[in-house]
């Protein structure tokens, strides 16, 4: 082979070594946006199955579950604020501008807001 031709292969691998990496990039991405999706979908589904349930035990018709899962005031808050605080400290929102969408190592003003409520009751 002559030089050329295999100076000319190698800038071909190169652009095609490119051109797989920006396709990783964009899988890992895609990826990325999947598995998200996914964990919103399993909390989605794990709430809903538990309000299910508690309507199935407490026969209540599905339009009343939420007045009465919500605490009276003066009655110190329930196992439902231990539980968003776990899911906080988990590092997912549990503000209603993100519900569920994973927090990226800061703290996120709308779920402290939030969780200082629990303290206020």
């Amino acid at each position: 082979m002559k030089k050329r031709q295999i100076f000319d292969q190698v800038m071909d691998m190169k652009k095609q070594i490119g051109e797989f990496y920006e396709q990783l990039g964009d899988l890992q991405n895609k990826l990325s946006d999947l598995l998200e999706e996914n964990n919103r979908l399993e909390m989605e589904n794990h709430h809903l199955r538990n309000r299910l349930q508690l309507q199935e035990d407490n026969e209540i018709p599905g339009d009343e579950v939420e007045s009465y899962r919500e605490p009276e005031k003066g009655n110190p808050p329930g196992e439902g604020y231990d539980n968003l605080a776990r899911i906080y400290e988990e590092g997912f929102h549990i503000c209603n501008l993100q519900f569920g969408s994973p927090r990226q190592d800061e703290d996120c003003i709308f779920c402290l807001e939030l969780l200082s409520k629990k303290n206020q009751l």
